[in-house]
């Protein structure tokens, strides 16, 4: 059963020792603290459960600030981001080894030059970050359960780490093992989905009474027709990213908003989300 792991980030011996902790009561518990698993067959559990082993056993998992880290917290974090892969080739999260927990959003450094040509630099409270060939780094205020139903950070982080396993960080993962995708019809439908939705997000921002701020609680009835967070539309990576949170956690606004991109997702990570959680 463990064959497919082997000499994959860690040896059969500790798999078969984070197997043995991952107990019924301990899975039930973290999958009922995720809604969007709800769907799957007790195959895929078993297997979700199995790469989610993997990962406890190929990665070190570190707490900051403080936090200490349960057995829970690791579960939890590792089950949401074994579930890109449960189709997949585990080697795609291979070539790093951290996964670093805060208990809440944490300060990251950013570079920004604006029109001027005058270049800024400032702190900014980031929930997760996925560094090239460094660690994933997540908010476990934003990454547990119970907190936002149509958003992931563990899985957008993770997701991540596939679009870096590709090479260039711009929104096409490796397709290697995918016969039926090429990078050209990738890079087609991702350029036409990601217009898309640009377009579509400039014409939500233009519609907001003038009376209204953007940025408040008080726009987020317009912002909610969008089938994705606006963040989608900084760049092609973060594109790719938002949908796979969205595609795993909430599905059906993707699916009716840009259809064709929903169906490369659904290709690429062999699962169909929508019909699992209908």
């Amino acid at each position: 059963m463990l064959r497919w792991l082997a000499g994959r980030g860690a040896a059969p011996r500790k798999i078969s020792r984070e197997l043995a902790h991952i107990t019924p009561e301990a899975w039930l518990t973290v999958l009922s603290g995720l809604p969007f698993l709800a769907g799957l067959t007790p195959s895929e559990s078993e297997a979700l459960r199995q790469r989610a082993a993997w990962l406890l056993a190929s990665k070190n998992f570190s707490g900051a600030q403080g936090l200490a880290l349960t057995d829970n917290i690791m579960l939890s974090i590792a089950v949401q981001a074994a579930l890109p892969i449960l189709k997949l080739d585990p080697a795609l999260y291979e070539g790093w080894i951290e996964i670093i927990v805060y208990p809440g959003g944490f300060l990251t450094p950013h570079i920004e030059t604006d029109e001027s040509g005058v270049v800024h630099e400032y702190m900014a409270e980031a929930s997760g970050e996925a560094w090239e060939g460094g660690p994933v780094i997540l908010s476990w205020a934003d990454a547990g359960p119970g907190r936002q139903q149509h958003a992931n950070v563990v899985i957008h982080e993770f997701a991540h780490k596939l679009d870096q396993y590709g090479g260039d960080i711009d929104g096409m993962p490796s397709l290697e093992a995918h016969a039926q995708l090429r990078p050209h019809q990738w890079g087609t439908v991702l350029e036409q989905s990601f217009d898309a939705f640009s377009k579509a997000l400039t014409a939500v921002e233009d519609s907001i009474p003038q009376d209204v701020d953007p940025e408040s609680a008080s726009a987020a009835a317009w912002f909610d027709t969008l089938p994705l967070d606006p963040y989608a539309a900084s760049n092609e990576a973060e594109f790719f990213a938002v949908s796979s949170e969205a595609f795993f956690v909430n599905p059906g606004p993707l699916a009716k908003g840009l259809p064709d991109w929903y169906t490369l997702l659904a290709q690429y990570y062999r699962q169909d989300p929508l019909r699992r959680l209908a």
